[in-house]
């Protein structure tokens, strides 16, 4: 973790004392330590494998140990139920000390319904332990788990105090920090310059607050002692006044680092008002492996597509096609503990006896105000992408953004998500026309970006929706800590390819299969025999890219080597023992993965509601 130098040793920045907070690590009960009581099962919700009942008697505790990556503040959260219609107390200590004396635990109307009670201490660097002891004869409430959120310090750094270039101070608006932001002058190139020290090298988050009172993205470079991080878009924010934060994720050196936002377009930047350097927690260390296999919901058949609301707590599914009741491409709501809800059907998809149907789900990262879900599916002249409006309840709204992909009974990609630049990003496979791969001007055999309204992002190399090309069946993307884009992809006969993908990048299908030397063509960062993988879906977690394999049936873990452009060995995971698995996504705030199989499908031939989601927990 980075631990920043003192005020004494840095000018132009104030020290913020409370910082934001890392995301929340769970400490599930069933793992906990218990004195009278039991691990259950018996009522619905909880998350995990069960729940602690503690024994109806005054001294019974369950005792939690956790880990903070340094000391300070923490918001610890317990989730527990209480059926008995009144309240059950307990103390609460933290370390051997009672933080909380006499707690109340109300009533939550029934065993099935759980509620929160959050409590905020200060914590020690390291392990930590939380016990929770009854202190009347009706003993402690059932409890599900901890919620642990640390508070990391952090630093800002006034933009009005940092190196300018075709930039100036101004304070003619509103809502800014300090003394005044930074006004660019309309033209390519002007930035904005921080140096910021850190005693040790490492990760950290770095937040930008920025105001765009114009109606078009003003995008800028993010560079890191020189060495881009990607371009990022900064939208309109509704005027002037109003301010906004976007936040990347990048290695520091220790010392001086420079951090340099450089405008490229010729509208300039936005306004800047401020950098916030916040330290990353020790979670976050590269690396970790998958410790457990946890099965949370079953019931399935091809469980296609993934994607998490922005509350962390529930995902959006959807199946590629129900055998079952022709016609129906359900979507579903799933929740943390993996309770599912079928919420509506996509109109308009249709099957093709082999990868086509209802493929990649993404939610709109600003879900909560536009309530936007995308999907990738099969039509009548072709593969889709369409846009609906999910209430939290109910689909509706269904709207064409994209058309023109072929369709084929196979190579179909169909993988959909949002990078950090905001923008949404698609796999379209060559669609058994291996040729268009490589002409530019189709839009099969491609990584495709795009603006939520289905028209070409900002920055595309060739000003079409086309990213990348020379892909085969593309169908894993996620993004690392530096917003660089990693790709899985079917190969024919030979290899199938991990790429890193970069913008107009060549990736060789129909050409090469795997490495070759042809000049103009990207190279895999890793193959795999096809026996072996035949990948579908990829996440990344502390830095280690996660693949599903489909015929090669094992969850694959290949360690991104630090911020380079390389990757260590490859190594198996549970080899035969699920089957197929198609879709990896990490879950939010948690060392975590959501792993599903398709063994419904032609190939895996097992029965309708064979499929199922498994929990990964990654240490």
């Amino acid at each position: 973790m980075i631990f920043l130098a003192s005020l004494a040793t840095l000018a132009g920045f104030q020290l913020v004392v409370s910082g934001p907070a890392s995301a929340a690590t769970r400490y599930e009960a069933e793992n906990a330590t218990i004195s009278q009581g039991v691990v259950e099962a018996n009522h619905l919700n909880y998350s995990g494998t069960g729940f602690v009942n503690g024994d109806n008697v005054a001294g019974s505790y369950t005792q939690f140990t956790f880990n903070a990556p340094a000391a300070g503040t923490a918001t610890l959260v317990l989730r527990y139920a209480n059926g008995t219609g009144a309240a059950r107390t307990a103390d609460v200590a933290v370390n051997g000390t009672v933080v909380s004396a006499g707690r109340s635990f109300g009533a939550t109307a029934d065993w099935d319904t759980w509620a929160n009670s959050t409590l905020t201490t200060n914590v020690n660097a390291g392990a930590n332990t939380l016990r929770v002891t009854a202190t009347s004869a009706g003993g402690n409430p059932n409890l599900d788990y901890l919620d642990v959120t640390v508070t990391v310090p952090s630093t800002v750094y006034q933009a009005e105090d940092a190196t300018l270039s075709q930039a100036a101070v101004a304070t003619n608006h509103t809502g800014y920090t300090g003394t005044g932001f930074v006004d660019y002058v309309n033209t390519v190139g002007g930035y904005i310059e921080w140096t910021i020290n850190a005693a040790s090298a490492g990760p950290a988050t770095l937040t930008l607050r920025y105001a765009n009172g114009t109606t078009t993205d003003r995008p800028m470079d993010i560079a890191v002692n020189g060495t881009t991080t990607g371009s990022r878009a900064y939208p309109a924010t509704g005027n002037w006044d109003t301010w906004a934060d976007d936040t990347v994720t990048a290695n520091l050196n220790a010392g001086a680092n420079t951090i340099r936002a450089t405008a490229t377009t010729a509208g300039g930047g936005p306004n800047v008002d401020k950098l916030t350097v916040t330290a990353a927690p020790g979670g976050d260390a590269d690396g970790g492996v998958p410790s457990s296999i946890t099965t949370i919901s079953s019931g399935w058949t091809i469980p296609w597509g993934l994607s998490w609301l922005p509350d962390g707590q529930t995902a959006l599914a959807t199946e590629r096609d129900d055998k079952v009741t022709a016609g129906q491409f359900k979507v579903f709501k799933v929740t943390l503990a993996g309770a599912r809800t079928q919420v509506g059907t996509v109109p308009n998809v249709q099957t093709t006896g082999g990868e086509g149907g209802l493929l990649g789900v993404a939610v709109d990262p600003g879900w909560a105000s536009n309530h936007y879900v995308y999907f990738f599916h099969t039509a009548s002249e072709g593969n889709r992408i369409v846009r609906m409006t999910y209430n939290g309840t109910s689909l509706s709204g269904y709207t064409v953004l994209v058309q023109g992909i072929k369709k084929n009974k196979y190579h179909n990609g169909g993988r959909l998500a949002f990078g950090p630049d905001g923008y949404l990003y698609a796999s379209t496979g060559d669609a058994q026309t291996s040729s268009l791969a490589q002409d530019t001007t189709s839009l099969n055999g491609k990584i495709l970006r795009m603006k939520t309204d289905g028209t070409p992002a900002p920055g595309n190399p060739f000003g079409t929706l086309v990213y990348s090309y020379g892909h085969r069946n593309p169908q894993g993307l996620a993004f690392d800590r530096n917003g660089r884009l990693w790709e899985a992809e079917f190969g024919d006969s030979s290899f199938d390819e991990l790429n890193l993908i970069k913008p107009g990048g060549n990736y060789g299908w129909p050409t090469c299969e795997g490495t070759c030397g042809v000049s103009g063509m990207t190279n895999p960062k890793a193959t795999w025999p096809v026996s072996t993988a035949s990948p579908s879906g990829i996440a990344i977690v502390r830095n280690v890219v996660y693949m599903g394999a489909l015929r090669g049936e094992r969850l694959w873990r290949i360690p991104i080597t630090g911020d380079t452009e390389n990757v260590g060995a490859a190594t198996a995971y549970y080899v035969g023992a699920y089957g197929r698995l198609r879709t990896v996504v990490k879950v939010p705030g948690a060392d975590q993965l959501w792993l599903t199989t398709t063994n419904t499908d032609n190939n895996g031939g097992a029965a309708n509601g064979a499929d199922k989601i498994f929990r990964v927990a990654i240490s």
